[in-house]
């Protein structure tokens, strides 16, 4: 497969834009874990989301 005298900027354009992707996946992950590890801390301290209540609960 040639892909002519623009080689090298279409094999870094790719590179770059996986090398973006990949971090973007990484720092959701990671914020995810972050996000998951607060909400434990915050319902150990006694704090409830109301979301997690029926509404026959808030009558």
């Amino acid at each position: 497969m040639s892909l002519g005298p623009y080689a090298s900027f279409i094999v870094t354009s790719y590179a770059l834009v996986t090398a973006v992707v990949l971090l973007l996946i990484v720092w959701i992950v990671a914020d995810y874990r972050r996000q998951q590890a607060r909400l434990r801390e915050i319902e150990a301290s006694g704090v409830t989301r109301r979301s997690g209540r029926s509404a026959a609960d808030m009558r």
